[in-house]
């Protein structure tokens, strides 16, 4: 092959096929004096220079010729596979970007390779989410995220539009493991916080819709740190037929956990291994498989924690000694197949069946002896930072017997049928969800040798004032075991088309779901309900001078209860729970302009929500406990902006604002806010490199978020007590020396068999910052005074990793 030589580059590939989407070989294809030609799969490569129109032609000679003109920003790959037809009418496409539909859509289009190099401690796809406005997460532990007030179980996954679910007893973000997206398998990454189309499912937050490669040559990736490893494999036969990619990855998030202040013997094993695979078994039907087996285990021994706390003034400290472990273990299979036909150049077809099961057990007895005090704060004295005067000595005992099994069956139509400039697509769909459960947790709490009581319970223990004969009783307590199964049917249609007002190009998108569901089960009375979510959206590209773009998508959306939500406090199944209904209206404006003589892309989205038939819930870590009554009202409104483009020549980076205001009325007390009341987010990513040497690379990844409502004790009444955390502040950087890449390639020695070698260094959490997550609520048994101590999150971290292409 043939490369442009030029200081300002961008990358042209993909496949070329014919009428009857087979590869063809040996086409020609030249952009002015240089080029190259397609293998035996119909696969190419080709640079291009950037920022500037390229005419490139493709040529065969049993195939008409096919001239396509490209302007793309330096260092953007983009995929582009023409269809060469044996028609007399010679086929001409003008293509400006890569990502045009995406944005008039109001969806974000993200770069894999800025995935897989952007550092973070749970680096991936959710990790880049957190430098967009209005994703928050303030836990660097966890891969979950909330979307413009929503919470974690109110956003959708796809991946190559088969939905992906999460696990349901997870706790604390240490116990996660891996994201099921595995950012070696990903080829594009769509996201729409809100005010997305009918043919996304039922949720009312946002959609992540990831696709994973069809691989066009064999290729293998390796990516090694302290924190774990993966690897993948990628190939296609010689008939081009069957096509797959595999990847399996290991974390071990010992260096993160044993960062923290407590001290503890720390035994995880975070494992999975995916596929994807794609037989052709003719030119019009193709066949997928998307598989997936996951293993975590967390085994968890916390020996001793000392934080220290209060004022320069009145330093407090909490000392706590551990006996006791946890033992938690999630297994998940997962595995789907995708039948596709193309029946003609108008109206393809799906059939998908996919089944989800995951085995999931938590089962803890800890036990927390502590000692609260004041800390000696003269410098100089040798039992300086020692505990010298004990305000609060207490226990607490932990139990948990937690199981979960839950197997959820989906088989689906889908189809597309395309006429002149309209799109018409439908969907319908079967789940079967059948869940079996015990939940046993319960907690006991002693001070100073006397036993608290559940809150607001009679009679109330005055000890050591008075005496005390009551039973002895746990502060918290709740069993039970059910067994449930939910039945859904859904379905979608859904019109776009693209025209014209006078000179302005415009969108027009509308679609209608609905979604029934019953629930059934063991002592459960069989529920009933049905829902309808009808969504438009609108766009208009004015021929002003100024590059602009508006958007305003509005609709009802409605979330029919999974089974964590149909589960109260007392974890007792509520099968008469109601479809939480959101309205949005979402109005946007992208703004294309050039700035030192580079591009850069200002997108302003101002939006609202009403929520009706709100299921309230707690949240505590990562762990959501709902009602289960759709007792509330709430609303959200905010204004999200991000500024990309090239600050630094060759790199693209962005700036992220968002201001949030999410609050809910409960039983008609007033309005209070949300769990998720996020109010301010700054976010930035920024990549650079050595002016002197180029092939050292930077990536620097800030977040900043306001503190969360958090941190209250658990029985505490929100409309009583309402506390916010400190602000999350969190900066990683990540150096990485480039040895081979696509522009640096050798033809002897060692470095030969590479494609692709860098390595690196990372520093997470730059500036050691403590953010907390939760408090622990201690009581001096005098005064009766409760103390909130932060549970830190995780200090400065260093990281070595290199990456590898074959």
């Amino acid at each position: 092959m043939t490369f442009v030589g030029h200081s300002q580059t961008a990358i042209i590939k993909g496949i070329i096929l014919d009428t009857n989407n087979q590869p063809i070989a040996n086409v020609s294809i030249k952009a002015g004096t240089v080029g190259t030609e397609t293998n035996d799969n119909g696969f190419y490569i080709l640079n291009i220079p950037s920022n500037k129109d390229v005419s490139i032609e493709f040529t065969h000679l049993s195939h008409k010729k096919i001239i396509s003109t490209f302007n793309l920003k330096n260092g953007e790959t983009l995929e582009f596979n023409p269809v060469m037809s044996l028609s007399i009418e010679q086929i001409a496409t003008v293509v400006i970007t890569g990502k045009s539909q995406n944005t008039v859509e109001g969806i974000t289009t993200l770069n894999p390779e800025t995935i897989r190099k952007i550092p973070g401690a749970n680096a991936g796809v959710e990790n880049l989410l957190m430098t967009l406005p209005g994703v928050n997460n303030n836990n660097e532990l966890s891969t979950q995220y909330a979307v413009r007030g929503g919470n974690f179980d109110e956003n959708l996954v796809y991946v190559n539009g088969i939905e992906i679910y999460r696990p349901f007893l997870v706790r604390s973000g240490q116990q996660e493991g891996l994201s099921f997206v595995n950012t070696d398998l990903v080829e594009n990454i769509e996201f729409s916080a809100g005010g997305f189309q009918a043919k996304y499912g039922d949720k009312l937050s946002s959609v992540l819709d990831i696709t994973y490669k069809t691989p066009y040559q064999s290729e293998i990736n390796a990516d090694l740190s302290l924190l774990g490893g993966s690897v993948s494999i990628e190939g296609v036969s010689k008939d081009s037929k069957l096509s797959g990619i595999v990847g399996i990855r290991y974390r071990n998030n010992s260096l993160l956990v044993n960062a923290k202040e407590t001290q503890t013997n720390y035994d995880p094993t975070f494992s999975d291994v995916q596929t994807y695979l794609t037989y052709k078994f003719t030119n019009k039907f193709h066949l997928s498989f998307l598989g997936n087996a996951s293993l975590n285990k967390y085994n968890y021994q916390p020996q001793a924690r000392q934080t220290n706390f209060g004022t320069l003034s009145d330093p407090m400290a909490l000392i706590i000694y551990y006996e006791g472990e946890e033992k938690d273990q999630y297994q998940t299979l997962f595995g789907a197949f995708k039948g596709t036909y193309f029946a003609n150049d108008k109206l393809t077809m799906h059939l998908i069946a996919s089944t989800y099961h995951t085995t999931e057990e938590e089962h803890f007895d800890i036990l927390a002896q502590y000692n609260l005090g004041e800390v000696n704060s003269n410098i100089g004295d040798e039992n300086f930072g020692d505990v010298e005067f004990s305000e609060g000595i207490g226990s607490q005992l932990n139990h948990g017997r937690n199981d979960l099994d839950a197997l959820i069956t989906n088989i689906e139509h889908k189809g597309q049928y395309n006429i002149n400039d309209n799109q018409i697509e439908w969907s319908v769909k079967y789940t079967h969800e059948d869940i079996r459960d015990r939940l046993i947790e319960w907690e006991v709490i002693d001070s100073a040798g006397f036993s608290i009581r559940p809150p607001k319970t009679t009679p109330i223990n005055e000890q050591p004032y008075a005496s005390y004969s009551g039973p002895i009783e746990p502060f918290q307590n709740v069993r039970a075991t059910n067994n449930a199964q939910i039945n859904r049917i859904q379905a979608y249609t859904q019109w776009s088309k693209r025209s014209t007002i006078g000179t302005s190009d415009v969108w027009y998108n509308a679609g209608v779901r609905v979604h029934n569901w019953m629930v059934t089960g063991d002592n459960i009375s069989s529920s009933n309900q049905t829902v309808f979510s009808p969504r438009a959206q609108f766009a208009i590209k004015p021929s002003w001078k100024k590059d602009m773009l508006f958007r305003i998508a509005t609709g009802i959306y409605y979330q029919p209860p999974f089974y964590k939500e149909l589960r109260d406090s007392a974890a007792t199944v509520q099968p008469n729970v109601k479809a939480q209904k959101s309205f949005h209206l979402v109005l946007g404006n992208d703004y294309s302009f050039k700035m030192w003589d580079r591009p850069f892309k200002l997108t302003t989205e101002a939006y609202y929500k009403n929520l009706t038939d709100v299921n309230p819930y707690t949240l505590e870590n990562v762990r959501i406990r709902y009602r289960a009554d759709n007792n509330a009202k709430a609303y959200a409104y905010g204004l999200d902006m991000r500024l990309n483009g090239e600050f630094v020549p060759g790199t693209e980076s962005w700036f992220s604002f968002g201001y949030l205001k999410t609050e809910e009325n409960i039983d008609n007390k007033g309005y209070i806010a949300r769990p998720t009341d996020q109010r301010l987010k700054f976010a930035a990513l920024f990549q650079d490199y050595v002016p002197n040497i180029p092939s050292m690379k930077m990536y620097l990844n800030l977040v900043y978020n306001t503190g969360l409502p958090g941190g209250s004790p658990s029985y505490a009444n929100p409309y009583e007590y309402q506390n916010r955390l400190p602000a999350y502040k969190r900066a990683d950087l990540g150096l990485q020396f480039v040895l081979v890449d696509e522009n640096k390639q050798f033809k002897s020695g060692w470095k030969k068999p590479f494609k692709e070698l860098s390595f690196g260094f990372e520093i997470f959490n730059m500036f050691d910052v403590q953010n907390s997550i939760t408090n622990t609520w201690v009581r001096d048994v005098y005064t009766k005074r409760q103390y909130a101590i932060p549970n830190y999150l995780t200090p400065r971290v260093f990281n070595v990793r290199t990456t590898m292409k074959f």
